[in-house]
């Protein structure tokens, strides 16, 4: 028991050894790991107190003593490095959350307003939609906006015309069914064919053929007889050789014709005399209702206001040579006046009765007096006088036939053309007998001194001239009753050189537009009875678009040159998409007082509605005209060429765009640029591209976005003619025809478009040029230097009206477009003797700019001296066309000076006229 005991006293013991052991060792780490440390570190500083304050080692040293040692002074710069810039980019930390702070109260600030701006502006639209319906509405119902008329057909087959008292009764308005021919009927005319009626096969040929080459190109002929409002029937020339049928016979061959309708209304019988001596078969005929459109009448034949005088077919088939028509300067020529004819056979002369007696005494007999026998006295007095040289002839060596009492053509027409070529005046003695009122004799003689320049002198008032009820001939002729002939030579004498000028300027117009080709002479007789009974002319077709496909993506910058327009207010703000300039707003509203002259007395060649007619203008006293749906007579009118042209062309609106017209041959950089710098411009509609190139643009190719349409135009062949072609899809009456490498900046555009509204019928640019005579040469000269005079401005960068667009393209002679072909050159030229032509006023330069260069362009043709050459020789050719000189210089020249001045409201923009 004690051993066991003690053994487990032994455990014990050993167990509390342990234990003292561990804790003294804790104890003993304990005292080494905290009160270690202090005891050095109180050592420590014992130590340094003790060697004073200049013998420290381990403690802090005053004045950054450690950082002398050379081992730590970098790191010393890079620790106050960073403490700089963290203390900076704690200020911008606090900085920049105070600016957030800011900004979050300014876009709640902002989506507030937002907010009230999106209501406001919603309700804005809603007043302007409420305030469009209501002027809609308005104008709806005190000027209502009219579109092209729909086309009326007749009906009725035979509305049953009461039959007139007497066939010598016939006009108008008892004879001819004005139901067949509504106003917006388009005036349909149905042609017989000569072959089904039995005298077509006795017609001259040549007359057939002419008349069948009119008839195909004429506009107004239908192949529908039950829609016609005018029916044409070809009843001469006739043959010599061939029998004539007797009247009774002719009237019931007219009765056999399928729609003679018993009374043969609305039927014209078209009588074309190729000769002097011409056939007058309808004499004796009854012709019921049916008008009668002849060279030669009696007086108890002709029906005043129904049958209609026309001139001789002259040229049946061949087209008028420019080239041999005679120049119309000089006025004077060799001759004062001249007369080559003798007599078939006169009445009963006065002289070889009795004693001559006085013209008045004569006038007092019963019987009609023969004056031919004291004009040969008169005339061959002047002529022995040698005042003037004058050349009469009363006897031929070869006369032609003609009708009694009538004076015979003497020689061949070539003959007679030399002679009247040197003829300042041309005398056409009407026949002796007082009952032939109208003969194809005379009306050749007519036709020949128009021809060639030659004023006629019409001796006997009571005789009819071609077209006498619309034409005025007082302005192209002379007429002088016969007891007058002793006062002749005084009469011709006194007539200053612009007078006869203008006279022969009217005679040459007359003569292009009625007498020259037979499609001439049946379109002038269709127009005048469209004329007569008020029905309008079939517009013109515009030229069709055909459009190229292009991509459009390309955001259109600002262009630099733009930078000095500042906030320049040119033009207005617009909302809505380009708007056309309106037609069609006075189709039958017209009046004779709000008519057009563009010139004191030679008229323009066609007048448009808001597209040109194909029809001569009739009567001749129309000056001008434009736009509308055909064209009508016209009387005088007021002038002007800004608001009073607009509303003779049918418009009369506040407020318009312009086109701009751009032709280009294969420069795509050159062209996108110009087009990108057309970007915000104001009033402008669209943009017509005339790709005057077979090779069709890249297709890769990115045009522009200038906020407008950019329409290509795609030509059949390169031809600068192109560039005036009057396009469908040209919605505006201006234009602005500019090159594609013209530099213009909008406020000189937009000022040039001011200025061309108030001078619509002028052309009006930039580029000035003008013309010379060369003395050395005798000829015309085009000339492009620096002069303060100019007569011409071409139209690389310049306004003019569709009108023109129209004549360049359809009435202009096509001798001129030909020219411009050849060369490919002088368009422009042609465009300003257009215009200078029609309204006898030089065109308007604008600004200060002479010329216009593309630095970055390719070599342009200008820069070639054939290229001058070329123009050269385009004058000369242009005037012989023309038969003179169209162009007026002029020094006037308008200029914005104030054109970007604010001025008050109660103050006008003032122009520097220079």
């Amino acid at each position: 028991m004690q051993r066991n005991g003690g053994g487990v006293g032994v455990v014990g013991q050993t167990w509390v050894l342990r234990r003292v052991r561990l804790t003294w060792l804790s104890f003993m780490l304990f005292f080494i790991l905290v009160f270690f440390p202090l005891i050095a570190h109180y050592y420590l500083t014992t130590i340094d107190e003790a060697g004073g304050p200049d013998k420290r080692i381990f403690g802090p040293r005053p004045g950054g003593e450690l950082c002398e040692a050379k081992h730590v002074q970098d790191l010393c710069r890079i620790r106050e490095s960073v403490s700089e810039e963290l203390l900076q980019l704690e200020a911008k930390r606090q900085e920049l959350n105070g600016e957030i702070a800011r900004l979050n109260l300014r876009i709640e600030a902002c989506k507030r307003s937002i907010d009230s701006a999106k209501q406001d502006l919603l309700q804005l639209k809603n007043v302007i939609s409420q305030t469009e319906h209501s002027y809609k509405e308005l104008m709806a119902q005190n000027q209502p906006k009219l579109s092209l008329p729909v086309r009326l057909l007749p009906d009725k087959e035979d509305p049953g015309l009461p039959p007139p008292k007497s066939a010598r009764s016939c006009r108008l308005r008892s004879c001819f069914d004005y139901a067949r021919c509504p106003l917006t009927s388009g005036f349909p005319v149905y042609v017989y064919d000569t072959s089904s009626y039995p005298w077509g096969n006795y017609l001259d040929p040549l007359v057939k053929q002419a008349f069948a080459a009119s008839v195909k190109s004429n506009i107004y002929v239908t192949d529908n007889p039950s829609i016609a409002c005018l029916y044409l029937v070809l009843v001469g020339e006739i043959l010599e050789s061939s029998p004539l049928p007797s009247p009774s016979e002719l009237e019931q061959q007219l009765k056999a014709l399928p729609y003679w309708r018993s009374d043969g209304h609305n039927h014209v019988l078209v009588h074309f005399s190729r000769k002097s001596m011409t056939q007058n078969f309808l004499y004796n005929v009854s012709t019921g209702r049916a008008a009668v459109a002849q060279s030669t009448f009696l007086e108890l034949q002709y029906r005043e206001g129904f049958d209609l005088v026309v001139s001789p077919l002259v040229h049946a088939l061949s087209e008028p040579n420019f080239l041999e028509v005679p120049p119309q300067v000089p006025v004077k020529r060799k001759y004062l006046f001249t007369f080559q004819g003798e007599r078939v056979e006169s009445l009963r002369s006065s002289l070889q009765e009795a004693p001559p007696q006085s013209f008045e005494e004569e006038l007092e007999g019963d019987s009609p007096a023969d004056y031919d026998d004291r004009i040969i006295g008169t005339l061959k007095a002047v002529q022995d006088s040698h005042l003037d040289q004058v050349l009469v002839e009363f006897t031929c060596k070869n006369p032609k036939p003609s009708l009694l009492t009538e004076w015979a053509l003497c020689g061949e027409r070539e003959e007679r053309m030399e002679v009247l070529k040197a003829s300042t005046f041309a005398l056409v003695i009407a026949p002796g007998d007082g009952q032939l009122v109208a003969s194809a004799g005379c009306g050749m003689r007519l036709s020949e001194a128009l021809e060639v320049g030659a004023i006629p002198v019409v001796l006997g008032d009571h005789s009819k001239l071609p077209y006498h009820q619309l034409i005025r001939w007082t302005e192209a002729a002379i007429i002088v009753p016969k007891p007058r002939v002793t006062e002749l030579h005084f009469l011709l004498r006194s007539l200053s050189d612009n007078d006869m000028l203008a006279m022969r300027r009217q005679g040459r117009f007359l003569w292009e537009t009625y007498f020259s080709t037979s499609e001439n002479v049946l379109s002038t007789i269709l127009a005048s009875i469209r004329t007569s009974i008020q029905v309008p002319a079939a517009p013109i077709k515009d030229e069709p678009a055909h459009e190229i496909p292009h991509k459009a993506g390309k955001l259109a910058g600002t262009d630099a040159n733009l930078a000095d327009n500042g906030d320049l207010d040119l033009g207005p703000v617009e909302t809505e998409p380009p708007y056309a300039s309106p037609r069609f707003l006075r189709n039958f509203t017209y009046t004779a007082a709000d008519t057009y002259r563009a010139w004191n007395r030679a008229p323009g060649p066609f007048h448009l509605f808001p597209h040109t007619p194909l029809d001569p203008v009739l009567p001749s006293e129309a000056k001008f005209l434009g736009s509308g749906t055909g064209f009508r007579p016209i009387g005088g009118g007021s002038g002007g060429s800004g608001k009073e042209f607009q509303a003779a062309l049918g418009g009369n609106v506040p407020r318009e765009q312009f086109t701009v017209v751009m032709l280009t041959y294969e420069r795509e950089e050159v062209l996108m640029n110009s087009l990108e710098r057309l970007n915000g411009l104001p009033y402008l509609n669209k943009v017509v591209v005339v790709w005057n190139s077979p090779k069709p643009p890249s297709d890769d190719l990115l045009w522009p976005d200038i906020g407008l349409p950019i329409v290509v135009v795609r030509t059949e062949k390169n031809s600068l003619n192109n560039r005036f072609l009057p396009w469908d899809v040209v919605e505006t009456e201006a234009i602005l025809s500019i090159d594609d490498d013209a530099h213009l900046r909008h406020d000189e555009i937009m000022f040039g478009f001011r200025v061309w509204r108030e001078a619509r019928d002028r052309i009006v640019g930039f580029p000035g040029r003008y013309h010379a005579w060369d003395i050395n040469h005798q000829s015309w000269l085009y000339n492009s230097n620096y002069s303060c005079e100019l007569s011409m401005v071409l139209t690389g960068a310049a306004f003019f009206h569709k009108y023109y667009a129209y004549l360049y393209s359809y009435v202009m002679p096509q001798a001129i477009r030909d020219m411009v072909d050849e060369y490919i050159n002088c368009e422009d030229i042609a465009m300003n003797f257009l215009v200078s032509h029609i309204t006898r006023k030089p065109p308007i330069k604008v600004t200060s700019r002479w010329t216009f260069r593309c630095p970055g362009c390719p070599q342009a043709l200008s820069h070639d001296d054939s290229h001058f050459h070329e123009r050269h020789k385009c004058i000369n050719f242009f005037v012989k066309v023309y038969g003179y000189m169209p162009l007026l210089y002029t020094q006037f020249r308008v200029d914005s000076v104030l054109f970007k001045t604010r001025l008050p409201h109660d103050k006008t923009k003032c122009f520097k006229f220079i």
